[in-house]
């Protein structure tokens, strides 16, 4: 960030606003694939693998165990999507921060 001007630091900082997804496509979490045996003696799935696969939305809350939900399969795109704009967020977000403490060390206005 150093060796880019002024300037040029705030016309990616606004690139960088213009790519953020809306929040309602944001969904914090990840996603878990499970395999589950029924227990049936004659089932395919006693000798293989399981029965799935099968997908969970694992959420973590500060100071409480993680949650588990189930994602039925017509919305495993839909979830992956959501997942994958929140991450794009963290990551716009954390380069926005970078912009603004180095604006902020050239005593710039932010």
């Amino acid at each position: 960030m150093r060796d880019k001007s002024t300037p040029v630091l705030r016309r990616r900082r606004t690139l960088l606003l213009q790519q953020l997804p809306p929040p309602p496509a944001l969904l914090r979490g990840s996603l878990i694939e499970r395999y589950k045996r029924c227990g049936k003696p004659g089932c395919h799935c006693a000798g293989g693998p399981g029965h799935g696969p099968k997908y969970y939305l694992s959420m973590s809350h500060s100071g409480a165990r993680p949650q588990m939900d189930y994602v039925p399969q017509a919305a495993l795109e839909e979830v992956r999507t959501a997942l994958a704009n929140y991450q794009r967020t963290r990551d716009i977000l954390e380069e926005l921060c970078a912009i603004n403490a180095e604006l902020l060390r050239r005593r710039e206005r932010l």
